[in-house]
């Protein structure tokens, strides 16, 4: 506690001293706060454009740099400045500087964010530098940044105030630069297959399309309760319904009222896409393809790295059947074990909790969970759900107690959910009731039914593969990242007291 308090009572300190500073220059006339600066070279132009030029050797070429300051040396002689593609060296010296000017470089602080202008020259030491001869506080930073040497390490506050982690870890930066661009990649693959990108509701009148407790809210002016989008699986069928294109996607924002771990944040990103007149089995070829054209592109390799595991994302993928997995690595064949009783004395065999109301899907399900998921490290697809547990698939051609699903595992992570989609509207509603029923006895992730959907499917909808990816679990493989907060920009948090 008294370490805290010390703590904060430096940094008030150092507060007032800036804001002592911040008076000073308004005092003289300076605004600390202006409204613009003509910049016209970043740091990283700078270096690729002057890399040749030999230490000692000046020009007359003249530029406007701008940047956060990230270290002061000599009383200001020497300046690091800092913009998002890099740093460049500052000089700041009276023989370049009026006397007005140089008051103000003595005024700077680490964190205020400063225009130079000035020639390049590189110093004899072999430091590119602007030789500043004329300066402009563009914005005067109060609080102090992280010193220098320790940086920024409490993992808490990293995640709470992520633009101080961006300003001292230049990793971090990078982490969600390359998030945007493996989301540029995703769209630019899939506009190029000749898909439509689409954009549907988030507010919903009722949950559905996937299976998850929503958030809950309420809409003053039409007086009904609504709900935050679980999933937009359900209106994207209804503009397949509606012809509006035979592919289509949408990169959407989810809301899952659930807990928080290193792979679940309440508020995630997935692509859900469809496609009329295919099935599940070319799903699983447009997932590889577009999954390791990506990492291609982003990474350079369909090898990649987490953690110290190496995971080769090169199609083909292994595939598996649930059933077969599950016998694979439990010895046990669920083909011989029909009932949900017969299901779930096996299950306890395995010291694996069950619950009254479990079908047998369900139980399947859990076991798959517990005993397999954690194994699949290279990218395994793994077929052929129980119906009772995938009320939005077709029933599987050559099973009826099973669907035509795949969810794709990675790391031993679900990576995606993919159906051939259940068009028939009376198989539907029986899948929609049973669900019903289920949220009837306590399910809070069962999902009730939805009428206008069934309207929609009766209008007719044609045969078609669909598709969720989450990108967020997609972006931390991608970047090495070992959680999903490391990967979300601002991640959901419980409030400090």
């Amino acid at each position: 506690m008294e370490s805290t308090q010390t703590n904060n009572s430096t940094i008030s300190s150092i507060r007032e001293n800036r804001i002592q500073k911040l008076n000073d220059l308004t005092d003289k006339g300076i605004n600390p706060y202006p409204y613009s600066y003509d910049k016209n070279i970043s740091a990283a132009e700078l270096q690729k454009k002057y890399a040749d030029l030999p230490a000692g050797e000046e020009t007359s070429d003249s530029y406007n740099v701008a940047g956060r300051i990230m270290a002061i040396r000599n009383t200001g002689m020497f300046i690091d400045l800092m913009d998002p593609s890099g740093k460049i060296q500052i000089f700041s010296h009276k023989e370049n500087l009026d006397p007005d000017k140089l008051a103000i470089v003595k005024m700077l602080d680490v964190g205020d964010i400063v225009g130079f202008s000035g020639d390049v020259r590189r110093t004899p030491r072999g430091e590119l530098s602007i030789k500043a001869r004329d300066v402009k506080l563009l914005s005067k930073s109060l609080l102090p940044l992280p010193e220098k040497f320790h940086g920024l390490t409490d993992v808490e506050i990293r995640y709470r105030q992520r633009y101080v982690d961006m300003i001292m870890n230049p990793e971090v930066r990078d982490t969600f630069r390359k998030r945007s661009l493996i989301i540029q990649k995703i769209r630019e693959y899939l506009c190029n297959q000749g898909f439509l990108e689409v954009e549907t509701p988030m507010l919903h009148a009722q949950a559905g399309g996937a299976s998850a407790r929503p958030f809950e809210t309420y809409h003053n002016a039409l007086d009904m309760h609504m709900v935050l989008r679980i999933a937009p699986e359900l209106h994207l069928k209804r503009l397949l319904v509606g012809g509006v294109s035979e592919k289509l996607f949408e990169m959407n924002r989810n809301f899952r009222n659930e807990g928080i771990d290193t792979r679940h944040n309440p508020e995630f990103t997935m692509i859900e896409l469809y496609q009329a007149y295919v099935d599940y089995n070319d799903m699983m070829v447009l997932l590889e393809n577009l999954v390791s054209t990506v990492a291609q592109e982003v990474l350079g390799t369909m090898v990649i790295e987490y953690q110290g595991q190496k995971i080769d994302l090169t199609p083909p993928w292994d595939r598996k059947t649930m059933l077969g997995a599950i016998k694979e690595f439990t010895g046990i064949d669920f083909n011989e074990y029909l009932t949900v009783d017969e299901a779930a004395a096996q299950a306890k065999k395995l010291g694996i909790e069950v619950e009254e109301n479990d079908s047998w899907g369900k139980i399947l399900d859990k076991i798959f969970e517990e005993r397999v998921e954690p194994k699949l490290v290279q990218p395994t697809h793994i077929l052929d759900y129980p119906r009772d547990i995938s009320p939005l698939a077709k029933v599987h051609r050559d099973n009826p107690r099973l669907t035509e699903r795949f969810e794709t595992r990675i790391n031993g992570w679900e990576i995606s959910n993919a159906f051939s989609e259940l068009t028939d509207p009376i198989d539907q509603r029986n899948r929609f009731e049973a669900q019903a029923r289920e949220k009837a006895m306590g399910d809070e992730e069962a999902c009730g039914i939805d009428e206008d959907f069934i309207c929609a499917l009766e209008h007719g909808m044609p045969p078609a593969g669909g598709m969720g990816i989450g990108i967020d679990r997609l972006v931390m493989l991608l970047t090495d990242s070992p959680s999903i907060r490391d990967v979300i920009a601002f991640p959901t948090m419980r409030p400090r007291a």
